[in-house]
């Protein structure tokens, strides 16, 4: 794996952990002002009231979905070479951009600019944030071992803030009205952007003798296009990405279906939120080699989603989605893991970043054929693709799982890919 030698002392280790936790501190209260998300949970009856229905629902999510992926690989290499830090600041402040423009539409075109913004957020932290947390883990404690339960409290704070947010706005436009819930989030955005600027991001991408640009950009993309044993784990992580960005956006539309109750949607937000913290404190925890767990999390994984074909129950339906979102995030971290392990710091970012791009490439049809398929046949017909791509998702997992245990049986190294691994 990619890490660099430890020490023994158990003083020393004890220290290390120290630093690390208050050096991400800063990191931390960032997340967690970002994700603080009033209009989330309403956002589909916002759209509503000004002129969406399903189909420009998914023309929206394709409009963010085409933004992101041009920006995707660009803000990963001007991370790498640049500034983490200052990628993940650009990001925030266009989020800020996004919520403010979302607040004062009155139709479907402006609301649409405001999805614009969102992508180039998502493209600016995509890859960068999990680049940052590895870094910071390697820097600090001088192993990538702790990466896993780290990313994994990143998760657990964008959940703790998704919750309560989605709670408190959910109640905020049942008592006022949806506009209201945009508004409020505005002030704690500029202060994540605060927040990120007190944190202090580690300089190994900077370690080795700077390229040229030119030599970045093709050290980046031969990377993310070669063959041979990223392949399967690039593959199963934009399969986990797609999934959880469908779960979030279109999961509120079986609740339409249903006909539920606006003070619903807040519960069933929360509840998708509060996957991303409980999957994340097991992410590192859960051993997706042993082959009963793995079992186990695919067979919950194809029931949950067979659920959303067949249920009639909002409260069914959503307790499917959060179980689904849960595993998906578990699997997501231990990828992840896999991921930064095989790469060198110097193109982190860059390359995690080309993992987002596929997921918007895929994304973007994608949701335009949801959207359609869930206009003119309904949402359950629409929820056979997310079964279908579970079934994938499950057959390659279980390969790669085998694959890694067939390597570490033969003396091999404890990663998916080796080949790429740097010391």
């Amino acid at each position: 794996m990619s890490t660099i030698t430890t020490t023994a002392d158990p003083v020393a280790s004890t220290d290390a952990a120290a630093r690390l936790q208050r050096r991400l501190l800063p990191l931390y209260a960032s997340v967690m002002l970002q994700n603080v998300a009033l209009w989330v949970p309403v956002e589909k009856l916002f759209m509503n009231e000004i002129g969406f229905d399903p189909a420009s629902v998914g023309v929206m999510a394709a409009a963010y979905a085409l933004v992101a992926p041009l920006l995707e690989i660009p803000s990963g290499i001007m991370a790498d070479r640049w500034s983490r830090r200052g990628v993940l600041v650009i990001g925030g402040v266009s989020l800020i951009a996004s919520v403010t423009i979302g607040a004062v539409s009155t139709n479907v075109v402006t609301y649409i600019v405001a999805a614009m913004f969102l992508g180039v957020f998502f493209a600016m932290q995509s890859g960068t944030l999990d680049a940052v947390v590895y870094d910071t883990v390697v820097e600090e404690t001088g192993s990538s071992d702790g990466f896993e339960r780290r990313i994994g409290r990143v998760h657990m704070f964008e959940s703790v803030a998704l919750v309560s947010s989605a709670l408190i706005g959910g109640w905020i436009a049942a008592v006022t009205f949806p506009r209201l819930t945009y508004f409020l989030t505005v002030p704690f955005l500029a202060l994540s952007v605060v927040a990120l600027g007190m944190f202090r991001e580690p300089r190994l991408h900077k370690a080795e003798a700077p390229q040229s640009l030119r030599s970045h950009v093709n050290t980046t993309y031969r990377t993310i296009l070669q063959g041979g044993c990223l392949v399967p784990i690039i593959t199963l992580m934009v399969l986990t990405s797609l999934l959880l960005s469908m779960l979030f956006e279109f999961g509120a539309l079986w609740l339409v279906a249903l006909a539920a109750p606006a003070i619903l949607y807040g519960p069933h937000f929360a509840g998708l939120t509060s996957a991303l913290g409980i999957g994340g404190l097991l992410g590192g925890r859960v051993r997706l080699t042993n082959p009963p767990t793995l079992g186990l999390i695919v067979g919950l994984m194809a029931l949950s989603s067979l659920t959303l074909t067949t249920s009639h129950s909002a409260v069914v339906v959503t307790g499917a989605q959060v179980l689904l979102a849960i595993l998906i995030v578990t699997i997501s971290i231990f990828l992840t893991a896999q991921l930064h392990d095989a790469i060198p710091s110097n193109i982190r970012s860059g390359v995690a970043s080309g993992v987002g791009t596929f997921t918007w490439i895929a994304f973007l049809p994608l949701s335009l054929i949801f959207g359609y398929v869930s206009k003119q046949a309904g949402v359950y017909t629409a929820g056979w693709m997310i079964t279908g791509i579970v079934v994938v998702m499950g057959f390659l997992l279980v390969r790669l799982v085998l694959d890694l245990r067939s390597r570490v049986a033969g003396g091999g190294e404890p990663t998916a890919c080796p080949a790429l691994a740097t010391s």
